[in-house]
């Protein structure tokens, strides 16, 4: 029988076609060189879930196509600090959350949140914290926290993503997520007692 190609087309063709699907660490590797048609295939890999995310936070279409491309902008501009034994994917997404925060728009969600009409359920009394502050200081908490725990803990608790949610985003495993919030817990129960001793509010004391 007489292959249509000879063994050297084969191995060639063989060789594009893994080139042309390159794995992640290989695509970062490529891209930490200065690989345009890596960088391109990692856009087209990643941008649509950077972007549905983007818009899942609240972000308007527009406002999450421009925070996306430019998470992607800044890959490309600190290709050289690339580490490709990690994700890159998970880098790209710190980036754009990073800067998700630092939205105007973002940032006053929590400027412009309202007391509940009750002013008298949450103000300072024995048992109960003002709502405001409470948001302000776990924002503070979070700030202080090791990076990756804090936005773990800002998706999963603020933003109330499922640890599946999270790890997908992320691209790690549910576990480590739970790993992340375990320890993110300690640090905000910790702070808050610094605070405002240990008569704290019921809500905060079953904080895990």
């Amino acid at each position: 029988m007489i292959l249509p190609f000879s063994p050297e087309i084969l191995l060639l063709l063989l060789a594009l076609s893994k080139e042309s699907d390159l794995d992640d660490q290989a695509l970062s590797l490529a891209i930490k060189n200065g690989d345009k048609k890596a960088f391109e295939q990692f856009f087209n890999r990643h941008y649509d879930h950077l972007y549905r995310f983007l818009v899942s936070r609240n972000m308007s279409h527009e406002e999450a196509r421009d925070l996306a491309q430019k998470a992607f902008v800044m890959i490309w501009e600190k290709r050289d600090g690339i580490d490709e034994t990690k994700s890159l994917r998970s880098y790209l997404f710190t980036i754009a959350y990073t800067r998700m925060l630092n939205h105007v728009e973002y940032q006053s969600k929590f400027k412009d949140t309202e007391l509940p009409d009750d002013e008298t359920s949450v103000k300072n009394t024995d048992n109960t914290l003002d709502y405001k502050e409470l948001i302000r200081i776990i924002q503070k908490i979070i700030s202080e926290m090791p990076e990756k725990r804090g936005m773990v803990f800002d998706l999963c608790f603020m933003q109330e993503f499922t640890y599946k949610e999270t790890a997908d985003a992320l691209d790690v495993s549910p576990k480590t997520i739970e790993n992340h919030m375990t320890l993110a817990f300690k640090d905000l129960r910790a702070r808050l007692t610094q605070i405002y001793g240990e008569d704290l509010p019921e809500s905060i004391q079953k904080l895990k």
